[in-house]
């Protein structure tokens, strides 16, 4: 399965733009992905955009009101996906407006991160680290401890 982060916004924190590299090159050993960055603007501008980015793909929607899911919950969620046939998921981290209904109803799950409103790059960043540690845990690599 194909990973697609899809966020709003290009990093600007020197730091998480390195987290999210690390995390990157990471899964490149694990997984196939892609970056999708979307230009910030108003909400009616972008979420065209990351509709049309998402199409033809499992749609998730980060959101602090969404799903949580434990990390052992994420790997299982992969390997089901994996076994349905899903060829891509993709990942939509919005911008400082957050997201609209209609992109929420759009959506195939929405997912949290947390409970908390997280700033976009900070989200990205667990998010990378989330979606590592769930392939770790399914090749049973040690970086994963319970």
């Amino acid at each position: 399965m194909t990973w697609r982060f899809i966020t709003v916004g290009k990093p600007v924190f020197s730091w998480a733009r390195e987290a999210s590299d690390m995390y990157l090159e990471r899964l490149r050993n694990h997984t196939k992905f892609e970056q999708v960055m979307i230009k910030d603007g108003p909400r009616k501008q972008v979420e065209p955009q990351l509709l049309a980015a998402s199409e033809k793909s499992w749609r998730i929607v980060l959101d602090e009101r969404g799903k949580t899911l434990r990390s052992m919950e994420m790997a299982r969620w992969i390997e089901s996906r994996q076994m349905m046939g899903v060829k891509c998921a993709s990942l939509i981290i919005g911008g400082a407006e957050g997201h609209s209904d209609v992109l929420r109803e759009a959506a195939d799950e929405i997912w949290s991160l947390s409970s908390l409103t997280l700033q976009h790059e900070v989200a990205r960043v667990v998010l990378l680290e989330q979606v590592y540690r769930a392939h770790t845990i399914l090749r049973g690599e040690p970086y994963h401890r319970e």
